[in-house]
């Protein structure tokens, strides 16, 4: 019997990441607002309701596809956080990469410009507490562990996540300049006095 379920376990899984797959091609091109279930299910070869019934809702469908992307940056932030010789030379790297792979993303690409993917903003702004959550954890941990004596890792983390958000939602400079303002603020938080 175990073997049945796992199998039903493993199909159940292949099948939401075919769906997932699905919805994060049709983005780029329709938004939140055109996205239609039918659609996924018909790139999929399954029935609407087989859709509804794995994600119960478009609006979960489709923070499920903001989640896995975020992963997807999150593994690519953790690689270059890990290579670097040090904590800023990683800071740097991590943000040049979040940058650089959210405009060669199509999804991320068209949430930050372009007309029809901006009602997809709001999962990195007014929304996007799932994914500043999961960067947020990510960061802190890393910090936590090369910076054992850091006063508040959780504000050093929180900071760091927000301004590579900023610099991606409203860029100004390039990567590389935006990483330096990056790099700069966490230096000054993790030069500053500690707590005794």
């Amino acid at each position: 019997m175990a073997q049945i379920t796992s199998f039903t376990e493993r199909a159940r899984a292949s099948l939401r990441e075919e769906l997932l797959d699905a919805a994060a091609e049709l983005l780029p091109g329709q938004g939140y607002a055109r996205l239609r279930m039918a659609d996924v299910a018909e790139r999929v070869g399954v029935s609407r309701q087989t859709v509804y019934n794995e994600f119960g809702s478009k609006s979960a469908l489709v923070q499920a596809v903001a989640l896995r992307t975020a992963a997807e940056f999150l593994e690519g932030v953790q690689q270059r956080l890990h290579a670097a010789d040090d904590v800023l030379a990683g800071i740097h790297a991590a943000t040049v990469y979040t940058i650089e792979h959210a405009r060669e993303n199509r999804l991320v690409a068209a949430a930050l410009g372009t007309d029809v993917g901006e009602d997809l903003l709001p999962l990195l702004t007014t929304r996007g507490e799932p994914i500043l959550r999961a960067a947020t954890e990510s960061a802190e941990s890393y910090l936590g562990e090369r910076v054992p004596d850091l006063a508040d890792p959780a504000f050093a983390a929180e900071t760091m996540v927000r301004l590579t958000l900023s610099h991606l939602v409203l860029p100004t400079h390039s990567p590389s300049e935006a990483a330096d303002s990056v790099r700069g603020v966490l230096a000054a938080l993790i030069r500053r006095p500690q707590r005794p």
